[in-house]
């Protein structure tokens, strides 16, 4: 799905940006251009952003 319209980026390229070492809503403005033109997609990406950092922090389980 889209998240920053002006910039065509989407939730999946938030995603990929943080497991390549994005950890900031400044590193996805630098990294993807997202939240620099209109802004409205700032807490939307915010979501996303911390939703991917909080999936790459938990440990991953091993199934039996």
């Amino acid at each position: 799905m889209y998240v920053c319209l002006c910039h065509a980026v989407t939730d999946r390229q938030i995603r990929d940006a943080v497991e390549s070492g994005c950890t900031s809503m400044r590193d996805l403005r630098n990294e993807l251009g997202v939240a620099t033109q209109c802004g409205r997609c700032a807490c939307h990406a915010r979501d996303v952003l911390n939703h991917a950092l909080m999936q790459i922090s938990e440990p991953m389980t091993v199934a039996a």
